[in-house]
C-alpha cells in the first residue's frame, strides 16, 4: 500500500501529532495523551513505519549552535538541455546538489527559475566560497539570485495531520 493511500484514523493522527512534537516521547506517555495502552501505540507506530507514513527519525540541530549563523535561499536557473550534450543539465545538477553539505533543501520550481536551494553557512565568506567556487562553477548553472534570511518567523518540521487534511 502506498503512503498516499494509507487511511489514517483519529488515533493515528493524534499519535503522529505527538511524535512530531517530541519523537523521543515514550509510548506510555503518548498512550496517556491519546487514550491507548503503550502496546497499542507501539503497534500503530510500527504499522505507520512499515507503510512509510513515518519515514525516519532525526535530531533537529539548531544551526547557530554549530556555527551556522546564516541562511540563504538561492533561486537557480540552469542551462537548457541541448541535443549536443550527453547528459541532461537537470540530471547533472540534481546529482551534484546531493554532495553539497551547505544545501539542506533543494526543490524544483515552476516559473522563471528551475530550483530553490536553502543554504546554511557560517558567514558571508562561507556563502561567497560556496557560490563562487561550487554553485557558479557547475556547468549546468546559468544564473542564481539570493535572498538572505533576516528573521525566522516560523520554522517547523511538523505536518498538519488534522482530520480531513
Amino acid at each position: 500500500m502506498t503512503t498516499s493511500a494509507y487511511p489514517l484514523d483519529k488515533l493515528d493522527r493524534a499519535i503522529l501529532q505527538r511524535l512530531q512534537h517530541n519523537g523521543r516521547e515514550t509510548y506510555d506517555v503518548v498512550g496517556e495523551q491519546v487514550g491507548l495502552s503503550s502496546s497499542a501505540v507501539l503497534r500503530r507506530v510500527k504499522r505507520l513505519e512499515e507503510v512509510g507514513v513515518i519515514e525516519r527519525y532525526v535530531a533537529l540541530v539548531k544551526p547557530e549552535a554549530v556555527g551556522l549563523s546564516m541562511t540563504a535561499y538561492l533561486n537557480v536557473r540552469l542551462e537548457k538541455f541541448t541535443e549536443a550534450s550527453k547528459r541532461n543539465p537537470l540530471d547533472l545538477f540534481r546529482a551534484s546538489v546531493q554532495s553539497w553539505p551547505e544545501v539542506v533543501e533543494c526543490v524544483a520550481l515552476t516559473g522563471d527559475m528551475d530550483y530553490l536551494l536553502r543554504v546554511v553557512v557560517a558567514d558571508m565568506a562561507h556563502y561567497s566560497r560556496f557560490v563562487m567556487d561550487t554553485l557558479l562553477r557547475h556547468p549546468a548553472v546559468q544564473d542564481c539570485k539570493t535572498s538572505f534570511v533576516l528573521d525566522r518567523v516560523k520554522l517547523t518540521t511538523a505536518l498538519p495531520v488534522l482530520p480531513g487534511v
